[in-house]
């Protein structure tokens, strides 16, 4: 199997959509999207080699009266070697009167494809998504608007699937991690939010520039039926294979920077920060993340090479 472009990519997925009644950010979105995997894309479990601990937090336009302020857990791990995997993803997200929080259980199965160590890994995803509006604390012009003083309320349930192409260098991965589309209505029968299917496609690659300076371009493509296709992209550099330093830019509507201490390959401590380039930008301060990742390899699996994804 031959990739160009994509090894040369990495891509991370937010998309912004748009429901009947309601329109919001819809999927959470990350700057350092390049460090929670699992989010966008169910094969990526167990290809580390490690048992591996993503908590993460976004503070969305800082300053900006219902931001968005989202918490991320990830947990996955190999199983048996690298042929099967397993993890957990939690998120928690609220956005104005609308909060999510979502479960989901991934399990993967991989191939080795060539003696370079590439590998091919199918995955699928199972759990659910408590969703919630809380309208009665909102400022209303019109008491006759049919959501006025409703508390709404949902669990549905999801199955999510993708394909992660690897090896220690490089990645391209494509992934829907929730494929049904569910609608969720108030008391009154009203649509008060729509959950459609979104589409990821990631890939990026490492690049030794020389002795001490790596260079990893990555990508993020994030596809949704009926919306305009958007992306990320991240450049960064690695030094003396310790520290990640990098810009960031989100097609129309962000630009930004991030930094990743990485200490043995085994803990990673990181910051990102983006401020908006749209009409957003005099209304708020900008966005923060932050990020701890902890990898646990067992004397079975130690680390023999250095891993960048």
């Amino acid at each position: 199997m031959k990739f160009t472009c994509w090894h040369y990519l990495s891509v991370l997925l937010f998309i912004a959509s748009f429901s009947h009644t309601l329109r919001a950010q819809q999927d959470e979105q990350l700057s350092l999207y390049n460090y929670n995997p699992l989010y966008y894309n169910p094969a990526y479990a167990g290809s580390k080699s490690a048992l591996s601990i993503v908590s993460m937090a976004r503070f969305q336009w800082v300053d900006f009266e219902g931001a968005p302020s989202t918490q991320f857990l990830s947990v996955h791990t190999p199983v048996l070697g690298q042929n099967l995997g397993m993890g957990i993803n939690l998120v928690n997200d609220q956005v104005g009167s609308r909060k999510r929080t979502a479960a989901y259980y991934s399990v993967s199965s991989g191939i080795r494809l060539n003696k370079n160590n590439d590998r091919l890994a199918f995955g699928l995803s199972f759990g659910m998504d408590v969703m919630s509006y809380d309208f009665t604390d909102l400022a209303v012009q019109d008491p006759s608007d049919p959501l006025y003083g409703e508390q709404v309320s949902a669990t549905k349930g999801n199955v999510g699937g993708g394909i992660y192409y690897y090896n220690d260098s490089y990645y391209v991965g494509v992934s829907s991690p929730r494929i049904l589309e569910s609608e969720i209505t108030s008391s009154n029968d009203v649509v008060t939010a729509l959950n459609q299917r979104h589409f990821f496609i990631t890939g990026g690659k490492v690049f030794d520039l020389n002795s001490v300076v790596k260079f990893k371009p990555t990508t993020l493509i994030k596809i949704t039926p009926n919306s305009p296709l958007t992306f990320d992209l991240n450049a960064n550099f690695l030094l003396y294979e310790r520290f990640w330093a990098g810009a960031f830019y989100r097609f129309h509507e962000a630009v930004g920077f991030n930094f990743v201490y990485n200490y043995k390959n085994r803990i990673h401590v990181g910051y990102g920060f983006e401020f908006p380039i749209n009409q957003l930008s005099t209304y708020q301060s900008g966005s923060h993340e932050i990020l701890l990742q902890i990898d646990i390899a067992s004397k079975k699996h130690l680390f023999t090479s250095p891993r960048y994804f």
